[in-house]
């Protein structure tokens, strides 16, 4: 038997401008980052990449937190390196589910033998305070897992005050910021987080590849305290820390050129300042909304928590969801995301992520959406949400 051997064409993807829920657009430095030579993974140099890696993330999770670090996985190894190494079999775990990414949180706890207690919303709903502490007085959990920016809804869940009314009730507060990470303030320490995991695709603008994590001091004692070992060898923290500190003891062979990239987004980030880049996320999805809403398109999320980042909208009565998100591929290379789960067919998701963030995609994508609309067939006045834009815009921007 003859084998034939095809001689595939090189890698040339097309060019997208990224306006999904992940990946964002990748600034060209990252890219140019990640070509750079590949050095072992205790040489010295990465160490010291390692090092810097650790102290950018620290100030943009706003934390002292020594067990500061990426894991080498996307944001969904996050998650799993946070819940595994809190939880052992038969310890309780509250998961608050108000889209898909608070029941893969619930998914992964019960993977790893706890007693799971989820409580819901409707997607694109948050939770109180005090229906958490309700619940959390009751069931005195060991851990509580909350996601702060649920990509699959675009809602924001305020976390300020949930960190008291969990640690009254004995337990760690957990919390998914994989979205909100670079694009609106997550402070681990004003808000008394014990855990918290991020991915680097999003608002950091680089490659899925790497998930940021931080633990607390609470956090880490209670690791410490386990009677039972991690579940998952790859993601143990206790060994895992052991090559991110000092001691440098060999564990796996990190990403080196996922990490180089990752430290090149970070310097981006923080070049542009906190603050400002906070503010630009706002700016334009304010500036987005103003466009959509003189379309005629709402958003599907109540506007005191509606995401900077990542814009959930309802589809407009009796238009093709997959047709118009296909358009906006194949005519002007625009990626927008579809809705999951009860919102699958219901809302569209507009990522306005890190180097996607920009005014000029907001006024490409509202004249590229008026044409497929018009197309389709639905009734809007031409013109009228890239407009809209511009007046905010004209209106807010003064520099």
């Amino acid at each position: 038997m003859t084998i034939e051997h095809h001689f595939h064409s090189p890698i040339q993807p097309p060019r997208r401008t990224l306006m999904g829920p992940g990946p964002s657009d990748i600034a060209p430095s990252v890219l140019t980052a990640m070509a750079a030579p590949t050095v072992g993974h205790l040489d010295p140099y990465f160490l010291k990449v390692m090092d810097e890696l650790q102290e950018m993330l620290r100030t943009l999770f706003h934390t002292t937190n020594e067990l500061t670090l990426a894991v080498s996985g996307t944001g969904s190894a996050g998650m799993e390196a946070c819940v595994v190494n809190l939880i052992e079999p038969g310890d309780k775990m509250v998961v608050c589910t108000n889209g898909v990414f608070g029941g893969r949180m619930a998914d992964v706890a019960s993977r790893v033998g706890a007693e799971v207690v989820e409580i819901t919303r409707e997607f694109g709903e948050v939770f109180s305070v005090e229906e958490i502490a309700e619940v959390v007085k009751k069931e005195k959990p060991k851990v509580l897992g909350i996601v702060h920016a649920e990509t699959s809804t675009g809602a924001a869940q305020s976390l300020k005050e949930l960190a008291d009314v969990v640690h009254d009730a004995g337990a760690l507060l957990l919390v998914d910021c994989v979205t909100s990470l670079g694009g609106m303030p997550v402070k681990i320490d004003e808000w008394n987080i014990d855990a918290a995991y991020s991915g680097t695709q999003k608002c950091l603008s680089c490659p899925p590849g790497l998930a940021p994590v931080t633990f607390s001091s609470r956090a880490v004692a209670a690791m410490d305290a386990r009677k039972t070992k991690v579940s998952s060898w790859y993601l143990d923290m206790s060994m895992v820390r052991s090559y991110w500190g000092g001691s440098r003891a060999y564990h796996h062979t990190a990403p080196i050129n996922m990490n180089y990239g990752l430290h090149q987004a970070l310097r981006l980030v923080l070049e542009e300042g906190m603050e400002n880049r906070y503010s630009r996320h706002y700016a334009n999805h304010c500036a987005l909304k103003a466009g959509l809403q003189a379309m005629g398109i709402q958003f599907a999320v109540a506007e005191d928590h509606q995401l900077p980042m990542l814009n959930a909208v309802k589809i407009p009565e009796g238009i093709d969801d997959a047709a118009i998100r296909s358009q906006l591929l194949n005519w002007f290379g625009i990626e927008i995301g579809g809705g999951l789960g009860p919102m699958k067919g219901k809302t569209w998701r507009i990522g306005l992520m890190g180097e996607t963030s920009r005014g000029s995609n907001v006024l490409m994508f509202l004249a590229a959406l008026d044409q497929c609309l018009l197309h389709a067939g639905y009734q809007l006045s031409p013109g009228a949400g890239v407009a809209a834009a511009n007046d905010f815009y004209r209106t807010t921007i003064t520099d």
